[in-house]
């Protein structure tokens, strides 16, 4: 399975995550190609020269303004640039599979998640197919998990524990659902009608954002592909069947940024997002 990370780039999932240490590699070998000593990049790049020792050792994972300062510094030609840069975005990319996920337990992913969010400042999360467990009542939760093994009651209770960082007002959240991710009954009809009116009700938040695309909406743009979030511009994640996708690579971050602010023009926002939801509500409330 290749995964896409924009039009521009296909990368295999075995590549992901193993390349900083080809990192680390090239960009020693080029500095004493070039005659350098740690020290005198350092000073020619204006980067420290312990921080330039722990990224030759693969202890340290450069930026790619870092290293765009270290090329610059060290005169690489335009060929060595492209290459460096292409194994840069390689070593800011990583893919964490599903079942990994799995043996380490679902309770440390969402700890995961919640340090994520702690971290972060402005949160933008593009929901095609499914809600996301920030906006869970505990029956869609449970509903979500209920195909994966094990006791899932830790994990649950986790999710839950996440959401309080949804009332923190220093927080700024976005969330643009498409209709199809919100009418999917994941749940019995009356649970599914709860579910959209949580959603309703965090509408009126004033730090939260909640559009929704309804499939009514004409012209609507290319089909959307994938679960994605974007934490501040340090960070974005996809979700694909066999696991997630995690970029720090800040054209794949500007990307997706993009792309959410395509989606974000074709949502419906405030009123008449809530009119929409309680709509919906109430057709699963008398089965229509």
């Amino acid at each position: 399975m290749s995964i896409r990370l924009d039009r521009g780039a296909v990368f295999e999932p075995s590549e992901l995550g193993r390349r900083r240490d080809d990192l680390a590699t090239a960009l020693r070998e080029l500095r004493r190609a070039s005659g350098l000593t740690g020290d005198r990049l350092a000073a020619r790049s204006g980067i420290s020269q312990s921080k330039i020792s722990k990224i030759e050792t693969g202890k340290v994972l450069p930026s790619a303004v870092d290293v765009e300062r270290i090329l610059r510094a060290l005169n690489a030609s335009p060929d060595m640039i492209e290459e460096i840069t292409s194994l840069t975005r390689l070593a800011n990319t990583q893919f964490q599979d599903w079942r990994s996920t799995l043996r380490r337990g679902l309770r440390h992913r969402q700890r995961e998640l919640a340090a994520i969010e702690a971290d972060s400042t402005e949160l933008r999360y593009f929901l095609p197919t499914m809600i996301t467990g920030l906006l869970h009542t505990p029956e869609y939760a449970r509903a979500s998990l209920a195909g994966n093994p094990g006791d899932l009651t830790q994990a649950i209770a986790k999710r839950l524990e996440r959401q309080a960082v949804l009332y923190d007002r220093s927080k700024s959240f976005t969330f643009v659902l498409t209709e199809a991710a919100v009418r999917w009954p994941l749940c019995p009809a009356d649970v599914m009608a709860v579910q959209l009116g949580r959603l309703a009700s965090l509408a009126v938040l004033p730090n939260i954002r909640l559009g929704v695309i309804p499939v009514a909406q004409p012209h609507l743009p290319e089909g959307p592909l994938s679960t994605f979030t974007v934490y501040d511009s340090r960070l974005a994640t996809a979700e694909v069947f066999a696991g997630a996708i995690i970029m720090r690579d800040p054209r794949d971050i500007a990307y997706h940024r993009e792309l959410f602010s395509l989606f974000v023009s074709y949502a419906r926002f405030g009123d008449e997002a809530i009119a929409l939801l309680t709509q919906w509500a109430e057709e699963f409330r008398h089965g229509s």
